[in-house]
Parts: C-alpha cells; structure tokens; sequence
C-alpha cells in the first residue's frame, strides 16, 4: 500500500524531470545554432562584402557610359580607374557614410561616380548603385544590388526596362512616382502594383543627389585643380 501511495508522486516527479530535460535540451541546441550560424555567418561576411565590391567595379562603365560604349571601351582594351571614396555627410548632428567609386579615363579626365546606397523598401532594404556624370547634372544609371521585395510585383525594380527611366534624368529637380505613364521630365513611371518599392528607390535617390551633390562638386574641382 505504501508503495502504491507513492506511484502517483513519482510519476509526477519523473514527468517533471523530463520535462525540465528536455527544456535544456532545447536551450543548449539553441544556443549551438546561434553559434554555428554566427559562425557561418563571420566567415562569409567578407566574401559578399567582396563579391559585392566586384560587382559594384564591374558595373561601373556600363552605368556612366552605357552598355554600348561601355563594350567599346573593353573591346580598345581601355579600362576606368576607379578610386574608392568616403564621403560623410552631417545634417542636424548626425553624420552619413555614403561609399562613392570616382571613376577617371586612362587621359586623366572624370568619368563620373557610382555611390553605393541603401534605403527602406517595402519588405526589406533596397541596396542599389546610382551613377552621376561628372558636374552631378545628370542621372547616368541605375542598379539594384540587393532587393527582397514581393516576387512578381516589387521585384521588378531589378528589370532593365523600369531601371532604364532613370538614366539621362536631371538632377536638378526632385525625381517622383506617377502611376499610368510617365508624361514630365522628372517623373518616373511606378511598378505595376507596387507604388511602395518604386517611392522607396526614388526617395534613396533623392536623398543621395541632395546629400552628395557639393560634395562630389568639390572632389572633383579639387581633383582638377
């Protein structure tokens, strides 16, 4: 009888145990996958930032020439010297980093600048490559670097044809969204459905014009003289 009395306990103390187990367990495998994957995560860091580089280097005759004289360019064995640039950017007590590439013909002469940038889209960060002739007069290119915005609607903004508005826009007036059609010089025409990603990308480019247009006139001058 006594025995019997004290099944019940035991049982209980024995599912208590187990349950108390299995909670470490859980703990203690959490913990592994957060490491390993902190881990994978600290060894390809520098790969992408790298790889990102490449491209970033790769892309930079097309987005100021054009994909036709850009061709030409590596056809005459001819190349851009790009030199990498810093350049920060204070408002209202908070400083910026804008990641700029000066690209030079093999003469001497300012080819333009590549910035690399990033802003809020609608499901994530939009990275993209914006290309400014040399006097920051015009708008030469445009790449999407890194996106994950809705398949099928927001993504688009990676598609050649809606990139393509961009180029030859002035910088001299602020760039905006219209839906059906682009019809004024510094309108773009939105993504089918998707109005949030294509204000998103806009709105980076107007702040990074704003923001880098002096500064850029000044490196170059600079530069020149």
């Amino acid at each position: 009888m006594v025995e019997t009395d004290k099944d019940p306990a035991e049982k209980k103390n024995r599912f208590q145990n187990n349950y108390i187990l299995q909670a470490w367990l859980c703990i203690f495998l959490a913990l592994i996958f957060g490491i390993s994957l902190a881990a994978v995560q600290a060894a390809l860091g520098p790969v992408i930032i790298e790889n990102k580089l490449n491209e970033t280097k790769e892309k930079v005759p097309e987005l100021l020439l054009g994909t036709e004289a850009a061709e030409k360019m590596v056809a005459a064995n001819q190349a851009f010297k790009i030199t990498p640039r810093s350049i920060v950017v204070e408002k209202n007590g908070i400083q910026k980093f804008y990641s700029v590439f000066e690209a030079r013909f093999e003469d001497g002469r300012l080819g333009g600048w590549v910035t690399k940038v990033d802003g809020q889209g609608y499901a994530d960060k939009i990275e993209l490559l914006l290309a400014l002739d040399p006097a920051i007069e015009t708008i030469t290119g445009l790449f999407i670097l890194d996106q994950k915005e809705t398949p099928g609607l927001g993504n688009k903004i990676i598609e050649t044809k809606w990139r393509g508005q961009f180029a030859g826009k002035s910088t001299g007036d602020q760039l905006k969204v219209v839906k059906g059609g682009a019809k004024a010089a510094n309108e773009i025409d939105a993504v089918t459905g998707a109005t949030i990603s294509s204000d998103s990308v806009v709105s980076i480019i107007n702040k990074t014009i704003t923001d880098l247009r002096q500064p850029l006139m000044d490196a170059g001058r600079t530069k020149k003289e």
